[in-house]
Parts: C-alpha cells; structure tokens; sequence
C-alpha cells in the first residue's frame, strides 16, 4: 500500500504544479497583451491605395455600423455598447494625439490583423473594405469644417451714403 500513496502524492504534485504554471502563464499572456501593438515596418509603410470618396466612405461607414460600432462606439470614441466587456477597452478612434501617431498601414495592420479582444478581420472584410475603413477612422479625426457665423440682420454695416 505504502506505493500507492507516493504515487498519489507524485500524481498530486505534478498536477499542482501543473496547474500553476498555467496560472502563472495566464497571468503572463494577459500583462504583455495589453502593450502596445508590435506592428511590422513593412506593414507600417503601407499607403491606403483608395481615395477618400463618398463612395467609399459610404461603404466603411456601413462596414463600421455592422461590425465595429458595437464597440467603438457609432462615433468612434469607444464607447460602444458593448465595450464595457472588454479589457482592454476598445480604442477611442478620435483621440487625434494617439490616432496621428499611426499610419494608415498600421492601422490596416490592426483591423487586419487583431488582438484580443479585437477580432481578425482578414477572412471576415475584403482587402478594399479593411481600406475603407482606414479612410473612415482618418475621418474621425478630421478637422470638421466650420461655417462662419452668421451676421444677424440688425448687424449688418448700413451702405455708405453718395455725397450730393
């Protein structure tokens, strides 16, 4: 009997440990998943081949509406609803200091690529979609053009009067 039981204990050792080292590696893989994303030069060069159009800003934006807002938030500041499930929380798409800091190849990267708790959308969208998406997070960040004030009708400088 007394083989038995050292056995059992061995067992039992091993299963801990065991144990613990997935825990352990768990913990790794979730510290080092929030770091910033490691994309390759070759990727960070990459220019969007697409123009900024209204054609193609249409489609990201039902491209964003389907797949992205749910997150991201419908304006992009992550504040979806269903962002609070996340950690890391999803990008807000309109910080200009943290958006003007990469490129459209990172973010191409990023959307084509994913992390989680971002899915990968390489089988999931088109190259020409993943594109139009770049465009339409840039639009996030755009600056917006603003109309002039408009001048109230009492305000309005008299014409000047003809001498007689």
């Amino acid at each position: 009997m007394p083989t038995i039981r050292r056995k059992d204990k061995r067992l039992s050792w091993v299963l801990f440990l065991g144990a613990l080292g997935l825990i352990v590696l768990a913990i790794c893989l979730a510290v080092f998943r929030k770091g910033p994303w490691i994309v390759p030069a070759a990727e960070k060069a990459r220019a969007n081949p697409l123009a900024s159009t209204e054609e193609n800003l249409k489609a990201a934006k039902e491209l964003y509406s389907n797949r992205c807002s749910d997150c991201h938030g419908d304006q992009g500041k992550g504040d979806g609803s269903e962002a609070m499930m996340y950690d890391p929380a999803p990008s807000d798409l309109t910080n200009t200091t943290e958006m003007n800091k990469l490129t459209d190849g990172e973010i191409f990267y990023q959307i084509t690529e994913g992390r989680k708790p971002m899915p990968s959308f390489k089988k999931k969208l088109t190259e020409q979609q993943r594109w139009q998406l770049v465009l339409l997070v840039r639009s996030f960040t755009a600056p917006v053009a603003v109309a002039p004030p408009a001048v109230p009708a009492t305000m309005k400088p008299e014409p000047p009067v003809k001498p007689n």
